[in-house]
């Protein structure tokens, strides 16, 4: 059989490790450095760039270079890429016959992709900005249009295919202020803001700033689900190595679901205060909120509330995104960044590495002045505008009680209410035999559940061992999004499926 190319996944992927189909003397080095197909170690004084195939420097993913690659992991691996029949998981070749009909994504919080349909205003406006004849249509309310006037005056050429400024539209970065000022009570300058690809991707180019230099300290919240978390005081955050002085928070949480309590975000910009670390608050998820007596609470306001000396000292960022919420526009990537309390001269290097980027995704910035500035009462759009939104919140309500009822009837498995968020994050009883067959793989143990999950019933879920688990437990995180009637089925076959697994290997 002949030989195909190297795995190209990440560090933790299994695929590279086992595959027999990589080969011997690859052509081309397999970028993962666990996989026995990459480069070799580096030489006592090793710069960390070796010659090419052509004899050009080439640099590698390797502890010695300046990045961190190696030892990061991502929970939501693709599928593996060799063509090969794989002796890890046969039944996912194509051709083989399979014991499910369709594999089920309930890995990734994808709304549309599940199903949910878009909410009218947000496509409206995009729509007539994208292509202005649309203006002339009398069936889009007019509340629509002025919009779509407005802020194709704010692009160049009045194009939304225009490059726009690298932190964004200045009227897009104005309405995220005034959002922000009306959510907090507190003043939100757009100079302030930047806006992004999405969340992920301001976070990305913050590291890329805050991260340099020689710092190892860091933190961050203890995201294994604990009864109660969240409703009273906030556990100790976790110290965890990273190249730089960073604490992360985020509410509610992802994936155990919880929702920060006001004292809990206090005590992590204490923390973040004593340690004098730059702190990011992830809250992309702050309109997803379904537990009774459960609420957000922004970092920012709390952190302003607090008065100095925090309020005047400690750096933080936090970020919001269009792709949770009840919006789901993942694909549009949009989202923003708010600085505060931010050094000058830090602020500097932020605007000039954002503009090696050009701009965000112009679509993805208009999606987002729709969600900060929304129909208001009175709009020919806002009935509808609102009464969407409530569906959506409220089905993602009730598939959270819904998900928490059904694994909870399942001995073994163990499942916090989902106050918020858009994912459980289920304990889970694995027997002995199950452990060391899974270390037979060379897998975690809850990764071993996750992938004989997969392939006997098309069920994919993330292991809880790809988002640090405290040791000893075993989790896996599932979405809610799917529809309510293929949810409760999805949640009675994986229970099923523990049962069975369980038996099996006691």
């Amino acid at each position: 059989m002949s030989p195909v190319s190297p795995c190209p996944r990440c560090p933790q992927c299994p695929w590279c490790l086992h595959c027999p189909h990589v080969p011997a003397v690859p052509s081309v080095p397999c970028p993962c450095p666990q996989c026995p197909m990459s480069l070799p170690p580096p030489r006592t004084g090793d710069t960390g760039v070796m010659p090419g195939p052509w004899g050009s420097p080439r640099w590698r993913c390797h502890p010695c270079h300046g990045g961190d690659i190696p030892g990061q992991r991502w929970p939501d691996p693709d599928p593996c890429p060799c063509p090969h029949p794989c002796p890890l998981f046969p039944s996912l070749i194509p051709g083989v016959p399979k014991p499910f009909t369709e594999v089920i994504k309930a890995n990734i919080g994808d709304a549309q992709a599940m199903g949910q349909k878009p909410i009218t205003f947000l496509r409206q406006v995009t729509a007539l900005c994208l292509y202005p004849e649309l203006l002339a249509n009398p069936s889009i309310p007019e509340d629509a249009k002025d919009r779509a006037r407005r802020l194709l005056a704010a692009c160049g050429g009045h194009s939304a295919g225009a490059y726009t400024a690298s932190p964004g539209i200045e009227l897009v970065r104005q309405d995220v202020a005034r959002f922000l000022q009306r959510r907090d009570g507190v003043t939100a300058e757009p100079g302030d803001i930047f806006l992004s690809t999405g969340a992920s991707d301001a976070i990305v180019v913050l590291g890329g700033v805050v991260t340099q230099g020689t710092h190892t300290r860091g933190a961050t919240l203890d995201v294994t689900p604990i009864p109660g978390l969240g409703a009273t005081r906030c556990p100790f955050p976790r110290r965890v190595p990273t190249k730089g002085p960073l604490c992360r928070g985020c509410t509610p949480m992802s994936p155990p679901g919880q929702v920060q309590s006001r004292q809990c975000i206090e005590d992590v910009i204490k923390f973040a205060y004593e340690e004098k670390l730059f702190l990011m608050a992830d809250e992309v998820y702050q309109d997803n909120i379904y537990a009774e007596g459960s609420a957000f609470h922004s970092f920012k306001k709390v952190l302003f509330e607090m008065g100095p000396p925090y309020s005047e000292v400690v750096e933080l960022a936090s970020f919001h995104s269009i792709s949770k919420g009840f919006m789901g526009e993942c694909g549009f990537r949009g989202g923003y960044m708010e600085v505060v309390n931010m050094d000058p001269a830090v602020k500097q290097q932020l605007a000039k590495l954002v503009s090696v980027r050009l701009c965000p995704p112009v679509p993805g910035q208009i999606v987002l002045d729709t969600v900060v500035s929304p129909p208001q009462p009175g709009d020919p759009s806002y009935d509808l505008f609102m009464a969407e939104k409530q569906a959506v919140l409220s089905s993602l309500a009730h598939k959270a009680r819904l998900t928490q009822e059904i694994f909870n009837r399942t001995p073994g498995i163990h499942c916090n209410p989902v106050q918020g968020a858009m994912y459980s994050f289920p304990r889970i009883e694995l027997p002995p035999r199950a452990l060391a067959a899974a270390k037979a793989q060379d897998q975690a143990p809850d990764m071993f559940f996750c992938m004989k999950l997969l392939e006997e019933t098309g069920i994919c879920v993330v292991p809880g061992s790809g988002f640090g688990q405290r040791e000893g437990t075993f989790h896996f995180r599932m979405t809610i999004l799917p529809p309510t009637e293929k949810l409760q089925v999805l949640l009675e076959k994986l229970s099923s499926f523990y049962t069975k697994f369980v038996k099996e290997y006691s």
